[in-house]
């Protein structure tokens, strides 16, 4: 049954209170609760089928064939955890890999319900150990979380990626929370030689690869601003995933730090609804609003629940409340001095993105503020 959106806001409230941990496990736990409703949806979806299937029927010698895709007859047989059927279907080379909407496949059902003898025949059918599904888990991350150990030992055996990272930037042992499990993830890192320079390097790769294809798309003249289907831009995604680089890049390249998808939420409201301090300094810095509403009327402090950042926010908007109220202090000096110079014939420039960097930080030192956080680097 889908969360009802009064229970889904008691629940919200009483995460404003808790930890990071309790926040984490709560999150993963509603992972779990919707790849289960996803398996159940399925499962009626199926049953709606076959009703429409039986209903369809007329005489025995004038009855049509209906044939479902591979996909939904393979999952379907999965899902009843029948070897014979899905066996017999991998022998008409029924591709294992497919998948459904949401990217899932039949080996990771296998690995949310824990359906061992299905999971060793589709991997010896050339089943994918490391495919992902929409959100970039693979196989492992579904078992590990389930807390399938079992599971887990026999991917790991086939080649399932250790050091996989998913949409939210989470390795196998972040998710894990059963410590039998948890042990045997950790004795395979220390028996295959993984260091904690291979798992920066392997947590920062998206990261890596993002930004170089935005540097293909700069040098190809590309709209920075173009939406996916999703109405998400690429500041969006690299703000909700921390990517504070490809950010930096967007921005420096013709970026709109204030580009809204279809619920209103600019890059950061993304950036302090997923804890991302950097990233939240960077747009701030770059002139997002702190005070920008989505459609239900939040505003990046509303959706903020990391303590840190939250408080971080709160003395951005306190500096930026600061700059506009000199800035209006200014303004007819500002104005009559344009005038004045614009008389003589003189160009004004629009200033340049690192000059309005410059500008920014001047106008918080002749206040006498000083930033707490360190990680802002100001342009020349």
């Amino acid at each position: 049954m889908a969360t009802k959106p009064m229970d889904l806001l008691a629940e919200l409230q009483l995460l404003e209170k808790a930890s990071t941990l309790e926040r984490l496990r709560a999150a993963k736990k509603r992972r779990e609760q919707q790849l289960k409703r996803w398996v159940q949806n399925e499962r009626e979806e199926d049953n709606r089928r076959r009703r429409q299937q039986k209903s369809r029927r007329k005489t025995p010698t004038r009855s049509k064939r209906v044939s479902f895709p591979s996909r939904v007859t393979l999952h379907e047989a999965c899902l009843r955890n029948d070897p014979d059927e899905v066996l017999a279907l991998l022998k008409s080379n029924v591709d294992p890999n497919l998948s459904n909407e949401d990217g899932l496949t039949a080996l990771h059902q296998c690995c949310i319900d824990n359906y061992e003898d299905l999971l060793k025949l589709l991997l010896s059918h050339g089943a994918n150990v490391n495919v992902t599904d929409n959100e970039l888990w693979t196989p492992l991350h579904a078992a590990a979380t389930c807390g399938h150990t079992n599971l887990v030992r026999i991917l790991i055996q086939h080649g399932a990626d250790l050091l996989a990272v998913n949409a939210d930037g989470n390795m196998v042992y972040d998710l894990c929370e059963d410590e039998a499990t948890l042990n045997v993830i950790e004795n395979f890192m220390t028996y295959k030689g993984i260091t904690q320079e291979m798992v920066n390097e392997a947590r920062q790769a998206p990261e890596r690869h993002m930004l170089s294809d935005i540097r293909l798309l700069v040098s190809a003249g590309q709209d920075l601003n173009r939406t996916d289907n999703q109405g998400a831009t690429l500041l969006h995604i690299a703000s909700s995933r921390g990517y504070a680089e490809v950010a930096e890049t967007l921005l420096e390249n013709g970026a709109q730090v204030d580009v809204k998808d279809p619920d209103m939420w600019e890059p950061l409201h993304a950036a302090a609804f997923w804890g991302q301090i950097y990233v939240a300094e960077i747009l701030v810095s770059h002139g997002a609003s702190l005070s920008s509403k989505t459609s239900l009327d939040e505003t990046p402090l509303d959706l903020c629940e990391d303590e840190d950042l939250r408080s971080l926010l709160l003395e951005l908007k306190h500096k930026h409340d600061l700059i506009m109220k000199s800035q209006q202090k200014n303004k007819s000096s500002l104005s009559r001095r344009s005038s004045s110079t614009g008389s003589h014939g003189k160009v004004v420039r629009r200033a340049s993105l690192s000059e309005r960097t410059n500008m920014y930080r001047r106008e918080y030192e002749k206040e006498a503020v000083v930033w707490a956080m360190p990680c802002i680097s100001w342009g020349n």
